[in-house]
């Protein structure tokens, strides 16, 4: 049950979630960066059809769609850094990097296989004819990608990438499983300490959504204006 003493409990570990705000906020941001490379490079692979690069590509992203993110973190984290010896340092302080970066590079890779589809019809949405028209003026097929279809498909992308950043404060909230300090880590952290489960809850709940909600108001009010700006308004 909630309670005003419980709240008061909580509240005397309000620094926790302000950390975990921190780590959850680095945590995205990082995860949609790397992700975005990962994904552009599936893509490309996917779309050029150089095999076996393209195989290679569409199983990486059936298999990362098609599995729990709970077990990639933790194939990550036990398996592939298992025998890793990661430096041992503190990011701002309290972020511990040997727990953070197993995390950044599980959520990346999840990422990025769903941001590769994103791309991939971002890029193939592009009128044939101008790709053709780019390559009888002499450009390369890495110059056509580069200066004439990527900045045509950045803004039908762009969208939908921004709405990733979203997901991923939502989902980085399974990293807390492997010892990163987000939001979900306070939340364990304050209930180890005060014995209360319900007021770290709402508080956590809270947090989510004064990140996400606004966030999410912003980048539907660029879409109507870059959908106006497609139309002539």
């Amino acid at each position: 049950m909630l309670s005003a003493a419980g709240f008061e409990k909580t509240f005397q570990y309000i620094d926790l979630f302000k950390q975990g705000v921190i780590c959850t906020v680095s945590l995205s941001v990082l995860t949609v960066v790397f992700g975005f490379i990962i994904a552009l490079l599936l893509a490309i692979a996917r779309i050029t059809k150089i095999h076996p690069l393209d195989y290679i590509a569409t199983g990486y992203v059936e298999v990362f769609r098609a599995t729990p993110m709970l077990v990639q973190l933790f194939i990550v984290y036990y398996v592939v850094f298992g025998n890793v010896s990661l430096p041992s340092f503190k990011l701002f302080g309290f972020i511990r990097f040997e727990r953070f970066l197993p995390g950044v590079v599980a959520l990346a890779m999840n990422s990025g296989a769903y941001l590769s589809e994103i791309i991939r019809a971002g890029i193939q949405s592009i009128d044939k004819g101008q790709i053709e028209a780019s390559r009888s003026l002499g450009l390369s097929g890495f110059q056509t990608m580069k200066s004439v279809v990527l900045p045509q498909a950045i803004r039908t992308i762009l969208p939908p990438i921004a709405n990733e950043f979203v997901t991923i404060i939502k989902e980085s909230s399974i990293c807390y499983t492997i010892g990163v300090q987000d939001i979900m880590y306070a939340v364990s952290a304050t209930k180890g300490a005060t014995y209360r489960i319900a007021e770290p809850l709402v508080i956590a709940t809270l947090v989510y959504f004064c990140l996400t909600f606004p966030t999410s108001k912003i980048i539907a009010y660029f879409e109507r204006r870059m959908s106006r700006a497609d139309r002539g308004e």
